[in-house]
């Protein structure tokens, strides 16, 4: 049986190649295809795993197919495809009949990759003071991060409540996310993304301080509203979403109202910040 512990789809980092991963049945489970674009810098990395699964099974009757599953991961163009993944076991595998000089420094990253997982598990504070140190590299403030790491916490809890509330899964949680944003900003996340100019990029790494904010003050809100109207289901939930958002929306417009600057807007907190930097 499929458990899923973790929000579905998480995307790391090797040597500035993106790879997909999910989390299942307590252990990660990596997109293969990623890891071959990472080690090989293949033109088509679909093609390149399946030319390797027939000249391995040629060479000495292995089936890599058979240390892989099927698991549905987003692609660049936001749709979600069956997907083929592998555990860091069979990862292990898979990696040794590519001949790559990157191989050896993967494998000390995917055994760190997994080390880290464990260590999170058994103390869940240590992925938030990773989280930190991520963020702090990046060359974010200590402000920021603060406000970034209080709107995972606040976001959390939201998600603990439509789960609660018999709400269905990560589609209908997005769907949720859109009302609370439309209430609040008077966008959707994908339309703020295409504002900020912004493709796979996580949209609230890049808000400012009172985009963060007010995102916050949206999420509150709606897991007040629902506790206070006893939503459940999706089509209750979604009206507490559009609630919420509304509180956060009406803050907004009349902060900028008083101030006459509009919350929303193109500006990259993190370029601003490093544009800064720079001036200085």
């Amino acid at each position: 049986m499929i458990k899923e512990i973790l929000p579905k789809n998480h995307i790391i980092v090797f040597n500035d190649r993106k790879i997909r991963r999910i989390f299942i049945d307590d252990a990660w489970w990596f997109s293969v295809i990623d890891v071959i674009q990472a080690l090989t810098d293949s033109t088509n990395s679909r093609d390149y795993w399946y030319k390797m699964k027939l000249r391995v099974k040629n060479e000495d009757g292995a089936e890599l197919s058979t240390f892989c599953r099927q698991l549905k991961l987003k692609s660049s163009d936001g749709k979600t495809y069956s997907t083929d993944c592998a555990n860091t076991e069979s990862l292990f595998r898979i990696i040794q009949s590519i001949p790559s000089p990157k191989a050896e420094p993967f494998k000390r990253w995917l055994a760190k990759v997994g080390y880290e997982r464990v260590q999170e598990i058994e103390n869940p504070e240590l992925a938030s003071l990773r989280a930190r140190e991520i963020y702090k590299a990046k060359g974010y403030d200590e402000t920021w991060i603060e406000k970034r790491m209080r709107g995972i916490q606040i976001r959390e809890e939201l998600t603990d409540e439509w789960k609660n509330r018999d709400v269905g899964g990560q589609q209908e949680y997005a769907i949720l996310t859109a009302e609370i944003s439309k209430a609040t900003f008077g966008l959707t996340p994908s339309e703020y993304k295409t504002l900020k100019g912004l493709e796979r990029e996580n949209l609230r790494d890049h808000m400012t301080d009172l985009e963060l904010i007010f995102t916050m003050l949206g999420e509150a809100s709606t897991t007040e509203i629902a506790r206070k109207e006893d939503a459940q289901g999706f089509e209750e939930n979604r009206s507490a979403a559009r609630s919420g958002g509304e509180v956060a929306g009406n803050a907004r417009k009349d902060l900028e109202k008083r101030t006459g600057k509009k919350v929303v807007n193109k500006q990259n907190y993190l370029e601003r910040t490093q544009k800064q930097i720079k001036e200085k």
